[in-house]
């Protein structure tokens, strides 16, 4: 089953940085399709970031030039750095894959993570 799982939270202060990553254990050789939401309490979810099977990226106006999403193959790892962080990115995580590549054929397929939480103090 495809289970991404976040890491990476935390509490920082005003203008600090993190480094979020989402893993998807048991799909070794296969590309993940793979996007960044975040959800504050009382808002609607928005979309952060997205890099493709292809390493092709796209970002939410809110982010651009702040955070950046990169991934590293060999550990089937896709990393969402945070910098300049700031109180109105204090929300919860989820990474979320829509597809996969592996060995060539492309299977979709919508499953998301548990979250982690982003704390941004003033």
């Amino acid at each position: 089953q495809v289970q991404p799982v976040e890491s990476g939270g935390g509490s920082v202060q005003d203008g600090g940085s993190l480094r979020l990553s989402c893993v998807i254990s048991g799909y070794a050789y296969c590309t993940f399709d793979m996007s960044w939401y975040r959800q504050a309490p009382g808002k609607e979810r928005e979309f952060v970031s997205r890099i493709n099977a292809y390493d092709t990226t796209s970002y939410g106006d809110s982010v651009k030039g702040r955070f950046t999403t990169s991934r590293h193959k060999a550990e089937n790892i896709v990393y969402l750095q945070a910098n300049r962080l700031t109180p109105e990115d204090t929300a919860i995580y989820y990474c979320k894959t829509s597809g996969r590549l592996c060995g060539g054929v492309y299977t979709a397929g919508d499953y998301w993570g548990s979250g982690t939480q982003v704390t941004v103090s003033s």
